[in-house]
């Protein structure tokens, strides 16, 4: 069966560029891929014939024979470059190449090269910070220790010692990684001399053998925003673990836990807060004073007649939004107290009180002229 023209194989010019050649390959490659074609009985066929059209097109030597003699110049020992039948001797490298098309970008990258070794970035850190309600409130300025990795100063994070300069990895060439061929594939896996990195140190640092950091505890001043609730992130980018051999820093996320207090009870940006009164001011009515959360304190004025579990509204007195200049409100409940170790006289003050709350007219003067003396007697 006589070969078709290399170049109409690949569906390119004469004329074409090396780059163009390369393009319409990895596009062919890709079309008769054996894996993208498992239907179809002729295309394993068909991409030996793309990559045999490659392998001559691609080498200018080879290139230019073909042009001269066809495909007689691979004939009989003609201009056969590197000898034997184009094509088969490469295959399972040309589809080692495919493969790195095809699925390179989705495991991180192609093949390395260059001879430059990728960075290792450090790991981030995690620092839990509690804080008390008051300081969510308004804010502050703390000064946490960190223990973490830091670059090493006597190698300046390189890993050697100093003055002297990591080299080439000799088993990788420096790629950080090796190949090797299993049959019809090709296999890459990370270099086990040089780890992946691509260098190697002869002559490592003492401080921190080679690895270009070193242990140490660290103090940071980190600024609390006010409003922040259990559960805020605040992320400190770069102050996580060095990385290695002079790679970029991790981060430092800081994660906030907002203390209970013992008084108020926090939803969002509004608080609640139990505060009692006398079962007189309840009856009677009168002013209170509650505590705040910013250390002041409020009047409230007590309806006659109030229950236990009665709520009141003190706006604007809650916390202030993590976002926006939005403040929460602060709402109290009323505890009626219940009044304790009485007196014999206080008793019967107390029994004369309660045969008159049957009266059928509360709101009669009689009624609360009593509920007066009641509570003067009460006090004396």
């Amino acid at each position: 069966m006589s070969k078709r023209d290399y170049y109409v194989v690949l569906g390119v010019s004469r004329t074409a560029t090396a780059e163009e050649i390369k393009k319409a390959y990895r596009k062919k490659a890709k079309e008769f891929h054996p894996d993208r074609n498992s239907d179809n009985p002729d295309a394993e066929t068909q991409f030996k014939e793309v990559n045999e059209a490659h392998e001559v097109l691609k080498d200018p030597d080879k290139r230019a024979a073909y042009d001269r003699y066809g495909h007689g110049a691979f004939e009989g020992g003609m201009g056969g470059g590197r000898g034997g039948h184009p094509g088969q001797g490469d295959f399972a490298s040309a589809f080692s190449d495919v493969f790195d098309d095809l699925f390179g970008d989705f495991m991180g990258g192609g093949r390395g090269g260059g001879g430059r070794p990728r960075a290792t970035r450090g790991s981030d850190l995690r620092y839990n910070l509690r804080v008390t309600l008051e300081e969510a409130f308004a804010g502050i300025q703390k000064t946490i220790s960190v223990p973490t990795s830091v670059p090493c100063s006597e190698c300046a994070g390189t890993g050697a010692e100093s003055g002297a300069e990591p080299v080439t990895c000799p088993t990788c060439s420096g790629m950080g990684k090796v190949r090797a061929q299993q049959g019809f594939f090709t296999v890459e896996r990370t270099c086990p001399t040089c780890q992946g990195a691509g260098q190697m140190v002869n002559n490592p640092c003492k401080s921190c053998s080679g690895a270009g950091r070193v242990e140490k505890e660290r103090s940071l001043s980190v600024n609390i925003p006010a409003g922040v609730e259990t559960g805020t992130r605040i992320r400190l980018a770069g102050e996580g673990e060095a990385g290695l051999r002079g790679g970029p820093s991790g981060d430092l996320y800081i994660f906030i836990d907002v203390k209970e207090h013992n008084l108020f009870q926090r939803d969002g940006v509004n608080l609640f807060c139990r505060v009692p009164v006398s079962i007189g001011t309840a009856a009677l009515g009168g002013d209170i004073e509650v505590p705040t959360i910013d250390g002041g304190r409020s009047r409230v004025k007590v309806p006659a007649g109030s229950q236990s579990g009665r709520q009141m509204r003190l706006r604007s007195k809650g916390m202030p939004a993590l976002r926006g200049s939005a403040t929460g409100d602060m709402y109290i409940e009323l505890a009626v107290e219940t009044p304790v170790n009485l007196t014999a006289r206080q008793k019967e003050i107390m029994r004369e009180f309660e045969d008159t709350s049957a009266d059928n007219n509360p709101e009669g003067s009689s009624f609360f002229s009593k509920v007066k003396t009641f509570w003067e007697s009460m006090k004396s």
